[in-house]
């Protein structure tokens, strides 16, 4: 099979099993209408194993669905860029420090914050400025943080016991 019809198919599986993810627990968050969820741990598989641009549109795609069919619309715009972003340059940058020879648990970890930093002060702007709640959005500051912790020992689980499937596959 081609291999870019291999990651095309395997990318719209990814933006499938984010928008599920996304929507299995959802818990509403403080000062504003959005929701924390377990979706950002694929968001960060998607990027450490499919890379750009796949991984990064399997994040935004995967991910504003959910917000779609979440009925949570007004959302949907920002999350597909801010998700869409923080994968893109969570797989720049793990690939950037995998190359310095750094172990490869430091990598995951160190663009996994970056990406999930990207992920709560992206909503703040999207919340402060577009969806119009102005300061009241740095409430959901702290909830998209424990979001973040939570998903990013998700995803770097996820990524330790997948990846060895995954190269077999492709």
């Amino acid at each position: 099979m081609d291999e870019r019809l291999k990651k095309q198919v395997v990318a719209a599986a990814f933006a499938a099993i984010t928008c599920v993810a996304t929507m299995v627990i959802k818990v509403p968050t403080l000062g504003t209408n959005g929701y924390v969820n377990i979706g950002d741990s694929t968001v960060l598989l998607s990027a450490w194993l499919l890379g750009n641009p796949y991984g990064a549109l399997a994040a935004g795609i995967g991910s504003a669905l959910a917000d779609l069919l979440s009925g949570y619309a007004s959302y949907v715009p920002g999350t597909a860029v801010i998700k869409f972003f923080m994968a893109f340059v969570c797989s720049i940058l793990y690939r950037v420090i995998k190359e310095k020879k750094v172990p490869q648990i430091i990598a995951y970890i160190i663009s996994a914050v970056v990406a999930e930093l990207i992920m709560a002060g992206g909503y703040f702007i999207y919340e402060a400025t577009l969806l119009g709640y102005g300061f009241a959005a740095a409430a959901s500051i702290i909830s998209n943080l424990i979001q973040a912790g939570i998903c990013i020992v998700i995803g770097i689980a996820l990524v330790f016991s997948l990846s060895p499937v995954y190269r077999k596959l492709m």
